[in-house]
């Protein structure tokens, strides 16, 4: 077996993807912002946005099972997650951020669907604010190339 190279990076081409994206209106600023980087992202990288489809969600706890029907409804090339949980003064801020993660990456392994979690967890606001543009960018190349990936493996 060869060995990778590593840094070594195929240029990102979304060309001809189709996405789909979940995002939680919870902390609706927050995500908003993360949507909206991440489809001016996709759309750089070639997705054409007839090529993605983007649905809300009330929460995080409710990002997953919506992710699960698109991937069960089929087409997709990869999916996107896209949430804001900041901790709060009791244990929910956990449940939510570890729930809604196994749940994510669950319906990525059992479909077989690569998904960019960008459900952003933080200590407080201003942390969720500083990182909305760069996770939501973040998301997109990371769909784009694992949905790439994932072409060269089949």
């Amino acid at each position: 077996m060869q060995a990778a190279n590593k840094g070594e990076t195929k240029p990102l081409n979304g060309k001809g993807l189709r996405i789909g994206i979940v995002q939680a209106r919870f902390n609706a600023d927050i995500t908003d912002a993360l949507a909206s980087a991440c489809l001016s992202e996709l759309e750089s990288l070639g997705v054409s946005a007839s090529d993605i489809h983007h649905l809300q969600v009330p929460g995080a706890l409710e990002v997953p099972i919506a992710l699960q029907a698109l991937a069960e409804r089929g087409g997709y090339h990869a999916l996107v997650a896209l949430g804001c949980i900041i901790r709060g003064e009791t244990y929910h801020f956990e449940l939510v951020a570890n729930e809604s993660g196994a749940s994510v990456s669950r319906v990525s392994l059992d479909y077989k669907l690569p998904i960019a979690n960008a459900i952003i967890t933080t200590e407080n606001l201003e942390q969720a604010v500083a990182r909305q543009t760069d996770k939501g960018r973040d998301a997109a190349r990371v769909a784009v190339e694992m949905a790439q990936l994932l072409a060269t493996l089949s």
